[in-house]
């Protein structure tokens, strides 16, 4: 037994803390470094209406922020209210507080911030005489000279708690913070004028591209997407539009070619406010599950307009966090939102591309137009964007047979459509066959406007040349034939086809957790569906009497521990789903034609005349790209011509 065991400590009374105590707690749980008072202030300015807000810094935001807006400001009676702690103007009752649209609520932040530094707050409305500065440690109020609206400085950020500033990082490395926490805001909201300095030098400036009433807001959104993020991500994106129930998504995804190593451009926004949310992550995430190569990273800058009332804002201090009232379906609506938006073959744009007329030299920054209506214009007129070639209805305008309008179009390849009897086949499908079966128009490729062109050549039994309007296609057939095989097989599962499985001649058993036990139990009609069949052979082990057709030569234990893991952790749809998937993709590799297999031209162009109608072709089932575009001029540099 040791000291503190044998003298216990003596009980203490409860008590009331003291307010700057309370304050300084708060202040812990709102203020984490310079980035998030420039968060909560840049929060406030939005809400006061402005279209210009500015921010300053020293040292990184450690001796100085200021964040200076042209909003509606604040009376010189309310100056001292607002540093109180939960006093706000957003917010008076239950009701307001569950259906909260503004970015600040709480009503904690000015206080919180005002206990850990030296802060002024300097305002003046715009039917007011004169500005005022309120001194938050002294309290001292007088008149000052300033334009309509508000600037509120935060010095000498913990200088009364020096522990929590030895935490703090470089001066480079806080700057880097408070830099993002403006970019988060500057991509909700092109209506407003955003500008960073440090140390007297601007940092980076971002011009409200939207004026209400005036302008499209879709080019207003695709200007401050560029601007922020890079002309390279409008270029390398797509967009998003899609209404589901009381959910509607917009945005733009990035493609596949565009992912990265880490997550650091997923921007997700709730009713305007940037959020981390795992639901919406992993909506995104299993949104991209077929056609991301490894372990890389999608980028997407996604909206989310939702019903006040059906998500909890108020979950974390920071705001950062919410919780939805029904995530399956919001996680249903940003999956499936992504999906579509990256299941149009990007072959139909280049073309519908090279087609369009040159845009003039000060056109907006991208023709393509962004489907995405912010909350703060919500009843803004918005089109989603309707040029030929972006819709599968519209592909058969793009390999017609041109000709008078009388003459009939020229027939279309008809797909490789698996039977049932493929389905429930281990033997590879030859596939080849097929595609020398699709009738092929004999004109000239000059008069074919086919995205893909035509076939020339086979490469080394692997690669397919063809020639189209823009220059040279290369085209992995493997690749781009096993996508072309996997979407039709899920096609087919969906319309009611079920997954062939094989009973083990000797069932694998295996000792089970009491998880385990459960789950086979409760999800037997779930494992059907995937082709599996696993039973309790006593109390502590499984045995896996069936699999799938395809993986009959794998570790049935093995598979049937992990599909089980599966279902214990997620909803057993997205299991089935995913599981359903790996085991067609498997299917479609063998169905798909393989390497050092010599194609005719006619079964060459049937294959890329089904990848421009077969949705996510330009990736395989693995995330690897399957055709390449080399343009005239790439070719020309190749050779040195015009120099």
């Amino acid at each position: 037994m040791n000291e503190t065991q044998a003298n216990p400590p003596a009980r203490r009374p409860i008590r009331d803390l003291p307010d700057e105590l309370i304050s300084q707690i708060a202040a812990g749980e709102v203020v984490e470094r310079p980035a998030s008072v420039v968060r909560e202030l840049v929060d406030n300015a939005l809400d006061s209406g402005a279209t210009q807000i500015t921010v300053r810094l020293l040292a990184g935001g450690v001796r100085l922020i200021a964040v200076e807006d042209d909003g509606c400001g604040i009376p010189q009676d309310e100056l001292p209210v607002a540093l109180r702690r939960h006093a706000t103007s957003k917010i008076t009752n239950l009701h307001d507080l569950e259906t909260v649209v503004t970015m600040g609520f709480r009503g904690e932040a000015l206080a919180a911030i005002a206990s850990v530094s030296e802060m002024a707050l300097l305002s003046r409305p715009g039917t007011q005489a004169s500005a005022f500065l309120l001194d938050a440690r002294s309290g001292e109020l007088r008149p000052v000279a300033r334009s309509g609206g508000t600037t509120v400085e935060v010095k000498e950020l913990f200088f009364s708690t020096p522990a929590r500033r030895k935490f703090l990082k470089t001066d480079a490395t806080e700057l880097a913070h408070c830099v993002e926490a403006v970019r988060r805001h500057a991509l909700a909201r092109p209506d407003v004028g955003f500008a960073i300095w440090h140390e007297g030098k601007l940092v980076e400036q971002w011009r409200a591209t939207f004026l209400p009433g005036q302008g499209d807001v879709q080019d207003a959104l695709a200007r401050r997407l560029a601007d922020v993020l890079g002309e390279d991500f409008v270029a390398q994106s797509v967009p998003v539009r899609h209404s589901e129930g009381r959910i509607t998504v917009t945005g733009r995804a990035g493609l596949p070619d565009a992912a990265r190593s880490r997550p650091d451009q997923q921007y997700c926004y709730v009713n305007g406010r940037f959020v981390r949310d795992k639901v919406v992550t992993h909506a995104a995430r299993s949104a991209y599950e077929d056609v991301l190569h490894g372990q890389r990273q999608p980028v997407y800058a996604l909206y989310i307009e939702i019903d006040p009332a059906r998500v909890d804002v108020n979950v974390h201090p920071t705001k950062i966090e919410v919780r939805f009232r029904d995530s399956r379906e919001v996680h249903q609506a940003v999956r499936h939102a992504v999906e579509n938006a990256l299941a149009v073959p990007r072959a139909t744009a280049l073309a519908a591309a090279a087609e369009a007329p040159p845009a003039p030299s000060n056109a907006p920054i991208s023709e393509q137009k962004v489907a995405a209506t912010p909350m703060w214009q919500a009843q803004a007129a918005m089109k989603f964007d309707e040029r030929p070639g972006h819709r599968v209805s519209d592909l058969g305008a793009l390999w017609g047979t041109p000709g008078p309008a009388s003459a009939s179009p020229a027939p279309e390849p008809a797909p490789w459509e698996p039977t049932a009897a493929a389905l429930a086949s281990t033997e590879p499908v030859d596939a080849v066959a097929v595609l020398s079966e699709a009738p092929l128009p004999s004109a000239p490729a000059a008069e074919q406007p086919w995205p893909l062109g035509r076939a020339l050549a086979q490469l080394h039994g692997v690669y397919i040349l063809a020639e189209n309007a823009q220059g040279l296609v290369l085209v992995d057939m493997h690749a781009a034939h096993e996508r072309i095989v996997y979407e039709r097989l899920k096609a087919q599962v969906d319309g009611g086809a079920r997954i062939a499985s094989q009973p083990l001649l000797i069932p694998a058993t295996f000792a089970a957790t009491p998880e385990e036990v459960a789950t086979a139990e409760a999800h037997a009609d779930t494992l059907q569906l995937l082709g599996l069949e696993v039973s309790p052979f006593s109390p502590r082990t499984l045995a896996v009497r069936a699999v799938p057709t395809t993986l009959a030569h794998g570790n049935a234990v093995e598979l049937a521990r992990s599909v089980l893991a599966e279902l214990s952790a997620h909803d057993a749809s997205t299991v089935v789903q995913r599981a359903r998937n790996e085991i067609l993709a498997t299917m479609a590799c063998h169905g798909a034609v393989r390497a050092n297999r010599k194609l005719t031209l006619d079964e060459m162009n049937a294959l890329l005349r089904q990848m421009e109608v077969t949705e996510r072709s330009d990736q395989c089932n693995h995330g690897r790209p399957t055709w390449r575009q080399l343009s005239m001029k790439e070719l020309d540099a190749l050779f040195l011509r015009g120099r």
